[in-house]
């Protein structure tokens, strides 16, 4: 018997709006309102918010969270201050990547922000290695999640926030504060490659946050996973379970800069092994030089031979041409190597190109 999806607390909300559902990690989530180019050109050049209350929130509590932390993460997490943020994964002995996610240092724990089909896997491998004293608590239930990403962030998050803080927030950094009336966590973070924050709330509250946004003068377009997905494709973004998998090791995939090799984690001498040795495959980012739209599992291809696979492709609504992401044999993913796709039964050529695919630095001069 099929297991019943769940539902955001925003899902009378979709529905209000007119957005077309699917299922995501065991989530209805919205897919799309209008056009997914639309909605990813709102974000691009204006203002876009995303539902992403499907994520879990997983707070490590103790005064040896720190050290057990250090342990269980890539990243060097000592170097984090209260209020402040990073990229880290979390990996298995072998260096296969069981999630990446986002670690946050407040001042009275570390909260977690982790992907929700992995949810249940980050919580069970965290509280099987907690030593005595430090506490593994998933508020995933009790917390929802909205992104507002776009250049024009601030002007709708001004009249809504409690003081100036979270207007002054640098990359990674986040606030305690209140957004509408209601207490949240805002984060100067995202996955669109733009600026913006991510607004952390009460699940019972997050209506009348979404609400309090779409009433704002400069309300955002409401943006669903399909367009959350190419936004992320331009910028050369790994997807779990697309480019991170238990099969592939964080040097594999290219975050190699989010893993603290000195302080070391587990997994970390597979790692180190690779850094030294080389890998068969890294992750390569590209771009089509002739029309089609690469998906994944598309096979790669150079002289007849395969020599790599599809993990995420699309149309970009940047550039007008398709890109994506594919493991490629390593001597091949350098910059401007020509390889092949095939896209339903035929070759298009393409080329290795550096991520990020479409350059937003100009808009984010102030992170």
């Amino acid at each position: 018997m099929a297991t019943a999806l769940q539902r955001t607390p925003l899902h009378a909300r979709h529905l209000a709006a007119g957005a077309r559902l699917g299922g995501f990690a065991g989530w209805e989530m919205p897919l799309l309102y209008t056009s997914p180019s639309d909605e990813h050109r709102a974000v691009r050049e204006r203002l876009g918010v995303f539902d992403i209350s499907h994520m879990g929130q997983i707070d490590v509590i103790g005064d040896g969270a720190l050290d057990y932390l250090e342990r269980a993460l890539t990243n060097d997490i000592r170097s984090l201050a209260p209020g402040h943020g990073q990229y880290t994964l979390m990996c298995r002995e072998h260096g296969g990547v069981i999630d990446d996610l986002i670690a946050y240092a407040l001042s009275d724990r570390y909260m977690l922000v982790v992907n929700a089909s992995n949810r249940g896997a980050c919580r069970a491998w965290l509280e099987e290695r907690a030593p005595e004293g430090v506490e593994i608590v998933d508020r995933s239930d009790e917390i929802a999640m909205l992104a507002l990403q776009g250049p024009a962030y601030r002007d709708a998050l001004t009249p809504l926030v409690g003081s100036q803080v979270p207007l002054a927030l640098r990359y990674f950094e986040l606030a305690e504060d209140e957004v509408a009336g209601v207490p949240a966590l805002v984060a100067r973070t995202g996955y669109t490659g733009e600026p913006g924050v991510e607004i952390m709330c009460a699940s019972d509250q997050a209506p009348d946050v979404w609400d309090a946004l779409m009433a704002g003068s400069t309300a955002p377009t409401p943006c669903g996973l399909v367009a959350r997905d190419t936004l992320r494709t331009e910028m050369g973004y790994p997807l779990y379970g697309q480019e991170l998998s238990l099969e592939r090791t964080p040097i594999e995939a290219g975050v190699k800069w989010a893993c603290d090799l000195e302080g070391g984690f587990v997994g970390d001498e597979v790692c180190r092994r690779q850094v030294a040795e080389g890998t068969p495959d890294k992750l390569a980012a590209f771009v089509l030089d002739e029309p089609g739209i690469p998906r994944p599992g598309c096979v790669v291809t150079l002289g007849g031979k395969q020599v790599g696979q599809v993990t995420s492709g699309t149309l970009s609504p940047t550039l007008g041409i398709g890109i994506g992401m594919a493991y490629v044999e390593a001597a091949l993913a350098a910059p401007d190597t020509i390889i092949s796709i095939d896209v339903r039964g035929k070759l298009k050529e393409a080329r290795i190109a550096r991520r990020p695919l479409v350059d937003t630095s100009p808009r984010k001069g102030d992170d």
